[in-house]
């Protein structure tokens, strides 16, 4: 790489003016911003329908270290390790503070703190532990408890449920507890200390979850089993730039970040909360969104991860399907038949949304959430997330929604969806938002496709109304309208009608793609939010414009505030702050606009193409038909090794691939531990077997 530094490793002597761009520690459960005294926990809202948020809970750790001798600074996040340290130097003393939420452990938060002499002396060395941790919060009626193993206890209820009738959760706080100093002897030259929080909905996880935190620390294996989790998911995904310092560690940062918001891949609790654009560190009344989930998880934030991690990408899926009853409610209130999921999501699936329009008219977020198990099932084949997952469910569910919600138009002998708002919230009330109804029709296919491979009737107004949905286009000017009505040159907030191309998959000859690019981009907000650039990267990428593509890209670098690499919604520092949304927008830039993967029914397609400044692309551990791949793209070839099988669950059977070049036809067999070199054209990886085709692009 070309990093003289370890890009890996974000390293400041000051920190942020502006807090809130503070690095997030999260681990698809607990998220805290270090030295915040409020952190939250996934699936704990409180407040009902659109008062619904994210409940604060108090965090014990919210520690700074301070000497009263002068010292210098140093502030790191080293996404390697998942760990943030904070080291004080002073004259007789070096003070590290690490802090991490637990990769393993997920209802642990740990600090830990190394104080080392600096030169021989009969004195104590002291170091002040200043706390801003109060054990209340505006959303949880909390309580003291006993004790438990030395550790503080309280615990307590939010105070609001999600809806009439719902649950109110439990929260369990349990933690070592933390001095106001830390004392190292005179007789000694260094010591270390350790503190762990432990957060819980029961009594019992809680005490267990202690339980296993104080063993960790007596065996000297709290943060080796924290390091070895992250060691794990960076070499199952790795994606690495030659040639630009500033996007490499941009990449990084994005993959960090969003991996942080996932749970383990060793969680079998299926408890996962989703994800929300500011994610778990945020989201509190008022704040990022309430950290409400929307189409980002499934259409910004997934696709990224799920190349790599089934696991991770079930995950999103499984979150879904576990808000099925409160969609259906959704849908009925509506009038209309199948599930309506909600346009802002917490647990319950019920409509959380604090505006009622953006609930009632933003309806392609069923077609977005569809999109998602599509693109699971291409790249996995894992039928049992749609039989036993009740995946299916979902897929017939948001069909028979949008049978119900068309109309009938005897004129055009079309369908229409009437009143909708786009993905550009610009507009709402309007017909036939050209993103809405081809997302809506990507949806009834699959579902047509699903119920045959399910062996399940699909009723044939799905084939129907998919065949003759009304997607608007201009045939005199050959691009597509964002709807009906709409005039070119009118402002665009982000990126909508773009995304018929990718991720989509709309067919359209490369001039109708490119009148659509060029109608959209001068309009289009550039205080916008963050994720807009990337899908105008990729469409100039698969037209062969890669420099274009790359300018484009590099204004999403006007969102990345700090030394942490953490993104804002808007390129002022303004909005939703850690915005995963960005960060997935502007990953799949990377990693389908560079590479030119596209996840297709029987293959995936690519053609790649590398900007000027970028020498290199690696990317490691693309998960495909149960293997895993490893592809090096330079100026004019690519390498890829299919790696060896390691006997992890899922694949114990994975098909025999090959790749097929499109221009030549050439088809060249994968072999693990075999790498194979190629002139850099389009193709796509398939099947070897017999039977199987291979759709190019």
């Amino acid at each position: 790489m070309s990093c003289d530094s370890d890009p890996y490793v974000f390293t400041t002597d000051t920190l942020p003016s502006d807090l809130r761009f503070l690095p997030p520690l999260a681990n698809g459960l607990l998220g805290w911003k270090v030295f915040n005294n409020i952190m939250h926990m996934g699936g704990v809202y409180n407040g009902e329908a659109g008062d619904c948020h994210r409940a604060d809970v108090p965090c014990p750790l919210a520690v700074k270290t301070e000497t009263d001798e002068p010292a210098q600074h140093s502030y790191t996040l080293d996404t390697h390790r998942g760990i943030f340290s904070h080291t004080l130097s002073s004259a007789s003393v070096t003070a590290s503070q690490s802090l991490y939420s637990h990769r393993f452990y997920a209802n642990m938060l740990v600090m830990e703190v190394l104080l080392e002499r600096q030169v021989t002396s009969e004195e104590p060395v002291v170091v002040n532990l200043v706390s801003s941790f109060t054990p209340q919060s505006k959303d949880i009626q909390f309580k003291s408890s006993p004790d438990y193993k030395g550790g503080r206890h309280i615990q307590g209820q939010t105070t609001t449920a999600e809806f009439p009738g719902g649950s109110c959760p439990t929260v369990h706080l349990i933690w070592t507890p933390v001095p106001s100093t830390l004392t190292l002897p005179p007789e000694q030259t260094k010591a270390r200390w350790g503190f762990i929080l432990v957060a819980a909905n029961s009594l019992e996880a809680a005490k267990s979850s202690y339980d296993e935190g104080l063993n960790l620390m007596a065996t000297g294996n709290l943060r080796p089993s924290h390091e070895k989790a992250w060691k794990e998911l960076w070499l199952q995904s790795k994606v690495e730039v030659t040639g630009s310092e500033t996007l490499c560690k941009a990449v990084i940062g994005c993959m960090f970040y969003l991996l942080s918001a996932f749970p383990s891949i060793h969680d079998t609790s299926s408890c996962f909360g989703g994800l929300s654009p500011g994610g778990l560190s945020n989201g509190g009344d008022g704040q990022d969104y309430w950290g409400h989930v929307f189409w980002d998880q499934d259409v910004w934030m997934y696709p990224g991860i799920a190349l790599f991690y089934p696991k991770l990408a079930r995950s999103v899926l499984e979150y879904r399907v576990g808000t099925i009853d409160g969609a259906k409610d959704n849908a009925q209130k509506q009038g209309y038949k199948g599930l309506k999921f909600p346009w802002e999501s917490a647990v319950s699936g019920r409509e959380v949304c604090p505006d009622d329009i953006y609930g009632q008219q933003e309806i392609h977020i069923n077609g977005d959430v569809t999109l998602a198990f599509q693109h699971y099932l291409y790249l996995t084949e894992d039928l049992s997330m749609f039989t036993e997952g009740k995946g299916s469910e979902v897929i017939f569910g948001v069909a028979d929604y949008w049978v119900s919600r068309v109309k009938w138009n005897p004129d055009d002998q079309k369908y229409h969806l009437l009143g909708v708002m786009p993905p550009d919230e610009y507009y709402y009330n309007v017909n036939n938002s050209v993103y809405t109804n081809t997302v809506a029709k990507l949806s009834l296919q699959f579902a047509v496709e699903l119920a045959d491979l399910l062996q399940h009737p699909a009723p044939k107004e799905w084939q129907e109304v998919a065949e003759r949905i009304d997607i608007p286009f201009d045939k005199e000017l050959q691009y597509h309208p964002e709807y009906d009505g709409y005039s070119k040159g009118q402002p665009v907030k982000q990126a909508d009608t773009v995304m018929l191309g990718y991720p989509l998959g709309l067919p359209m000859s490369p001039e109708v793609r490119r009148n659509d690019l060029e109608a959209y981009e001068p309009v289009t907000d550039p205080n916008g939010p963050a994720m807009t650039w990337g899908m105008f990267a990729i469409g100039w990428l698969e037209l062969g414009k890669a420099e274009k593509a790359q300018r484009l890209l590099e204004k999403c670098f006007k969102n990345i505030q700090g030394p942490f690499q953490v993104w804002s919604e808007s390129s002022d520092g303004s909005g939703a702050v850690n915005f995963l949304t960005g960060m997935g927008g502007f990953l799949q830039a990377v990693l389908f606009g560079y590479t030119g993967f596209r996840v297709q029914k029987e293959s995936l397609a690519f053609s790649p193409l590398l900007p000027d400044e970028i020498c290199e692309l690696c990317v490691r551990g693309i998960n495909y038909l149960g293997n895993q791949m490893d592809w090096l793209l330079r100026k004019d070839d690519v390498c890829v090794i299919l790696r060896e099988q390691t006997g992890r669950p899922g694949n114990t059977n994975p098909h025999k691939l090959q790749v097929v070049l499109k221009a030549s036809g050439t088809k060249i067999p994968l072999t693990p531990g075999q790498p194979i070199t190629f002139p850099r054209e389009a193709g796509c990886i398939c099947k070897m077997d017999p039977l199987s085709s291979c759709w190019l692009l």
